[in-house]
Formats: C-alpha cells, structure tokens, sequence
C-alpha cells in the first residue's frame, strides 16, 4: 500500500467504495474518520475496527465540514490521506429529471469533494505531504443518456482536481483523481431509469478500483483508469467522439 500516513478520512464512508476503503486501511493499522450521511452504513463499516471513528456529516454543508475536520484533527491529529468518495447516482433522461435532484447531484458530486478539498487539503499543504483521492469517474470524460446531470458533475470534478494538480505539484501532496468505468457498488442501484448502457459488461470490483489508486500514487500519476479497456474508452471518447456517440444512440434505442 502507498499510504505512509497515520490517519486517513473517508467520505462515503457507509457503503461500496468509501467502506472498503476505510476497512482496508484500518486492517492495514491506520487510524480511519469515516464520514457519511448513512449513520447505519457507517456502524457497519466500523464494526470490528477500534481505529474507525465514524461521524454522520453532509458533505454539502461547507461549515460543518470546517468543523468536522477540526475536530478530527484535534483529536486524532494531521490527516494524512482524503477519499473523496461521497456521491449519489440517480440517472434519468434529463428533460424528464427533477431539477432539484440535478442540482442535487451537482452540490454533492461536486461541491462536497470542494468542501472537503479546501477544510484539508491546506493543511497537507503546509505540511508538506499527504494524499488526495478525487473520485471522478469515466462519466467525468464520456457524456451518456440518462447520466446527463451525474457526467456534469463529475465532469467538474475531473478539470477542478485537473487545476489543483498543477496549481499544487512539487509541494509535497499526490493527488490523484480516479476515473473507473462502473464498479459493483450500492450506487449502481441509484439507476433507476435502467439504462442499457450498464448491461453491456459487468461492473469491476472495487478492490480493482483501490489497488490502482495505491499504484498510481506512488507513480505520481494524476488519472487513474482502473480496470481492462477504461484509458481505451477514454481515448475513444477523445478522438472518435462521434463514433462513441452513435453507439450510445444504439445500446438505449434512442
């Protein structure tokens, strides 16, 4: 593992990526705050490790972030790793989607890893090491139908971790912003309006996603495309724009 820290924060911490993230570190000996909305999610993630505190926290109410993370640092001392793994996935064809939840997507997707970005990241800075993990994803790179609101949230996150990178490089703390294809996570079951694009190939494991996390830290790479063919349908998308949009036109028969 590429974590040579000693207290690590996860947001989303109560179910798929941000659980196992959390748990995984903990087994490895850190000390772990978890951090999510879902109070009955997050006591499963903690159950068994002494070294999880677990707070309920919305990741889209910037003052209680600040206050949040002082209090964690107070008590735990620096942190030294993020997971910006909070986010919800509600998909719809957007002229048919509430846009309150549009909005919705956007606040947390995007504005939560903001909020949480700026109470940490600072003081990693000032320190001069630390780890940033920016969940994105291939959605961030690759617009489809019923996932219009969820790519331009995650969208933003891709070019904000994109700037911050470059703003911050040589100052001591990896970032890395993670872009997977769909991983076998609760938030697939978000996808209510069932779209066909999820049925072409099975989702990855999130263990995959993880695993090169930890080798893209230590390389010092930015983008993570986790599991076989994901930097393929990014080049894809960047050179036969075209031609992915007529295959999504084909998989929804739309």
């Amino acid at each position: 593992m590429a974590f040579h820290g000693k207290l690590a924060l996860v947001t989303g911490a109560g179910s798929g990526m941000g659980r196992l993230a959390a748990r995984q570190l903990a087994q490895a000996g850190a000390s772990v705050a978890a951090l999510d909305v879902d109070e009955a999610g997050l006591v499963e993630t903690a159950a068994g490790l002494a070294s999880v505190r677990s707070s309920t926290l919305d990741v889209t109410d910037a003052r209680a972030v600040i206050a949040e993370v002082k209090e964690i640092e107070s008590e735990l001392g620096p942190v030294d790793r993020v997971y910006n793994a909070a986010a919800i996935m509600p998909t719809s064809l957007l002229m048919d989607q509430d846009v309150d939840e549009i909005h919705r997507i956007m606040d947390i997707n995007y504005g939560g890893l903001v909020n949480v970005t700026m109470a940490t990241l600072p003081g990693m800075l000032e320190r001069g090491r630390g780890d940033l993990i920016q969940f994105a994803s291939l959605a961030g790179w690759i617009p489809t139908l019923h996932f219009g609101a969820y790519n331009a949230s995650k969208f933003a996150v891709v070019a904000f971790s994109e700037v911050l990178y470059h703003e911050t490089r040589a100052r001591g703390v990896r970032i890395a912003c993670v872009c997977p294809p769909p991983v076998a996570t609760p938030l697939l079951d978000q996808a209510k309006s069932k779209p066909k694009l999820l049925d072409q190939s099975p989702p990855i494991e999130p263990a995959v996603v993880l695993a090169a996390i930890e080798r893209s830290l230590e390389a010092g790479k930015l983008w993570v495309y986790p599991g076989r063919g994901s930097a393929v349908a990014w080049r894809l998308r960047r050179f036969m724009p075209g031609l992915v949009w007529r295959r999504i036109h084909q998989i929804e028969g739309l």
